[in-house]
């Protein structure tokens, strides 16, 4: 079959709309009908360049949508089931599955290569075979992905809000609740109010920190976060080290959460001063991969026993979360709706993304014509 697509042919060129083909669901894979695709700042890695991947590649890794069909062997789902992507694939009985780490899985390590686990391609365009973002390609109208791709969701939730689940709001929520351990009475520190850090602010509410202070230099995110749950918001980390030790009377943060769009030494030094005795910084965000961003003083580490992690999704299981999430926004106890700043069509990508760079968005979604 035939479906439109935006795609990626080299770094620092914009997206392109196209039509390609696309191979219907072999054995263990399901055709699914995109709904709406997020527009998560990971992508733009690939065009700045920051996360090469094999190019030309399907962008997209957030995705919600309808199943269409199924093929030999698949379990999970069945044509007309609602659904959620991951954009970690999750196996169920590999090492990282089995103990309780889905975001780890094996088979993950193909999501940059925009291939299948087997090394092969569903979208191509004559003899040239087609990449898909993080194997899910949700830029496109229609996909043929792995099952373990996908998460049933509850039909009566409206997909256009539930595709941020896939990837900004369990990377946010779980870096404060899972990788960071927040809990009552803490106080936290997060850089970076966009798609993933204004869900590391709903996640530290609702684990019932005490402070919750946020750093980024636009305003309008700032204004988001104070109207998520954050305490105190600063355009610039300094003023923001020094309200912490006014707060916490000189013993520091218990967490710094680094959420920014491109992580740099600067936020790591930052993130790991304002912390004090015995606190942590989690590292969510990412940046080029030859770049060493982690410069700090090993004395300080060891004097004051110090953290620093890195998170993948926030440290979240997949096929648990994005369901308990969706269930928390459903119950109203989650804010999913007030997330979405702007909604745009497919041919729109490239406007989107410039509004993301612009600091307009807080999310901007794509939805697909039905």
């Amino acid at each position: 079959m035939k479906t439109k697509a935006a795609v990626l042919f080299e770094t620092h060129k914009p997206f392109e709309i196209i039509e390609l083909d696309l191979d219907g669901p072999g054995p263990g894979e399901v055709l699914i009908k995109y709904v709406a695709a997020g527009l998560c700042h990971s992508d733009l890695h690939l065009t700045d360049g920051d996360l090469p991947p094999r190019f030309p590649i399907v962008g997209g890794h957030e995705g919600s949508g309808i199943i269409e069909e199924v093929g030999p062997g698949v379990t999970k789902v069945k044509p007309g089931d609602h659904v959620v992507c991951s954009f970690i694939p999750n196996c169920g009985t590999c090492r990282y599955c089995a103990t309780g780490r889905q975001n780890l899985c094996d088979m993950g390590a193909t999501i940059l290569e925009g291939s299948m686990p087997d090394g092969s391609f569903r979208f191509h365009s004559g003899k040239q075979d087609f990449g898909a973002m993080c194997m899910l390609g949700t830029f496109a109208e229609r996909a043929t992905i792995s099952q373990h791709s996908v998460v049933k969701v509850d039909d009566w939730l409206p997909l256009e809000t539930a595709v941020l689940v896939g990837c900004g709001v369990p990377s946010g929520w779980g870096t404060a609740v899972y990788a960071g351990g927040v809990r009552a009475g803490d106080t936290v520190v997060i850089y970076g109010i966009g798609g993933l850090g204004i869900n590391a602010v709903q996640g530290a509410v609702s684990a019932g920190a005490k402070y919750v202070v946020v750093v980024d230099p636009v305003a309008m995110k700032r204004e988001a976060a104070l109207k998520f749950g954050a305490t105190h918001a600063f355009a610039d980390a300094a003023t923001a080290a020094e309200k912490v030790n006014e707060l916490t009377w000189g013993q520091g943060a218990d967490q710094a959460l680094i959420l920014v769009g491109t992580v740099d030494e600067e936020v790591v030094q930052n993130a790991t001063a304002v912390i004090g005795k015995g606190g942590t910084v989690v590292i969510t965000g990412l940046a080029d991969p030859a770049k060493l961003t982690v410069h700090i003083s090993g004395t300080d580490l060891t004097l004051n026993q110090k953290t620093i992690k890195g998170s993948l999704f926030g440290s979240a299981n997949p096929q648990y979360d994005i369901v308990r999430l969706l269930r928390l926004y459903d119950a109203g106890q989650l804010k999913l709706d007030e997330l979405i700043t702007t909604k745009y069509t497919l041919e729109q990508v490239n406007e989107g993304y410039q509004d993301l760079r612009d600091g307009k968005n807080l999310r901007g979604v794509i939805v697909h014509q039905q």
